[in-house]
């Protein structure tokens, strides 16, 4: 038995610190212990038995505190956090996988010069342990995807719009309502989330940083009731779909978009909050991983699991990253895609490499062809201004972009019809 004892200093008291603290009264754990908060606004009313501050020194100074877990929204302050914990040789667990999407580099060497620890299995997933998973489990080169849906926000939503017929607008109240989707929901619906645990994702996957910048990102508030009808004349349904992987010549491509989805692929059925991932490796095929994504409890438990395992000295290898064959990420791949626009001026933004399908109608407009990931890229913030430009309303909003199914891939093994089945 560990006889350690944890003594947290814990930034953050909202949704998931809340939960991390309520889980921790249940389970009744003798070796940790929540003995200092601190919160921004001091004033507000709680109904906890805690010592709560809003000046970080005073856990940084008490010298009780020998953990340290960060789960604020503000990804700058949970970055000094963070780096103040490791330089003081403090064990850290983040949540913040914004923090982690533009840091983790950084972070890495702090972790190795100060031989202290950080995990962050609750950042990627909610209760899904993919991190873990992918450090210990799949720590080889067999590795040729991962992919899924990451956000358990967006896919609420869009459970909500198929299942339930409920208007895009009234499914975001409810996921806000229900304390799934995020403070800013542009994080959530716009891909934002998604984007940074893929880059948290694909370093312990394949051991490659890519900037968030460098990555197509696209999200689904765009999305209008055209949309939703041809998804469903299709039999497919979207989904907000991360997706890195590994070409044949040990390419890396990564993106973050709608996709339309069939019946038989497994993240079909995937509901509510709930996450779903692929991994595929190049003898086991694929496994599936699935668990709530989104809300206070599930999240709070994972983060309880990073605090389990420091108390046995867990720390994350990176062992891929010492890989002298690291992949090299690359945007010269091409996909098939469906594109709602409005004015052929928006038709003209995207240079298509061939066209399946062409509808035009006084007020609906699409296009199905195959276009390069490294257009889409190109064209992206464009294509987020032109949204932000466009008439303030469901129905004219200019242009909705989804991957509508992947050409096929330069692996023959890896085919149009294989693909249909993850």
């Amino acid at each position: 038995m560990n006889s350690k004892k944890l003594k947290i200093g814990l930034f953050g008291f909202g949704t998931v610190g809340k939960g991390l603290y309520d889980v921790l009264k249940r389970i009744g754990a003798d070796n940790v212990e929540i003995c200092h908060i601190c919160v921004r606004d001091i004033s507000k009313p709680r109904s906890v038995e805690a010592k709560f501050t809003d000046n970080p020194d005073d856990i940084f100074s008490n010298p009780e505190v020998n953990f340290i877990v960060e789960l604020i929204d503000d990804a700058e302050a949970a970055y000094s956090i963070v780096k103040t914990a490791l330089m003081k040789r403090l064990p850290v667990v983040s949540g913040n996988k914004k923090m982690l999407a533009y840091h983790i580099e950084e972070l890495i060497e702090l972790q190795q010069q100060y031989n202290t620890a950080l995990l962050y299995d609750a950042s990627a997933c909610g209760s899904i342990p993919v991190i873990r998973n992918l450090e210990e489990y799949y720590d080889n080169d067999l590795l040729t995807s991962v992919k899924g849906i990451l956000n358990g926000s967006s896919n609420f939503i869009l459970s909500k719009i198929f299942n339930e017929k409920m208007s895009y607008p009234a499914a975001l109240k409810l996921a806000q309502d229900l304390g799934f989707a995020e403070s800013n929901p542009s994080l959530d619906i716009d891909g934002w989330d998604s984007l940074f645990k893929l880059i948290i994702i694909t370093v312990h996957a394949f051991g490659l940083y890519v900037a968030p910048e460098k990555i197509f990102t696209y999200g689904i508030s765009n999305m209008n009731d055209d949309d939703i009808r041809f998804a469903t004349e299709k039999e497919r349904r979207f989904k907000l779909v991360a997706h890195v992987e590994k070409l044949a010549d040990n390419r890396l491509i990564m993106s973050v978009m709608p996709q339309l989805i069939s019946r038989n692929k497994y993240i079909y059925s995937v509901e509510d909050e709930f996450n779903g991932v692929v991994i595929k490796g190049l003898f086991y095929d694929k496994q599936f991983m699935f668990g709530r994504g989104a809300g206070g409890y599930p999240t709070g438990s994972a983060v309880l699991s990073d605090i389990t395992a420091c108390l046995y000295n867990y720390k994350y290898e990176y062992k891929k990253r010492n890989n002298s064959q690291l992949p090299t990420y690359t945007t010269d791949h091409s996909f098939r895609v469906y594109y709602r626009y409005q004015d052929y001026a928006d038709l003209d933004l995207i240079k298509f490499e061939s066209v399946s399908e062409n509808y035009i109608s006084d007020d609906y407009k699409y296009v199905v062809g195959k276009v390069s990931l490294r257009e889409l890229h190109k064209i992206q913030d464009e294509l987020r201004r032109r949204r932000r430009d466009s008439i303030n309303t469901v129905k004219k909003t200019n242009g909705f972009i989804s991957l509508e199914k992947r050409a096929r891939m330069s692996m023959p093994s890896y085919s149009d019809e294989e693909d249909d089945q993850w």
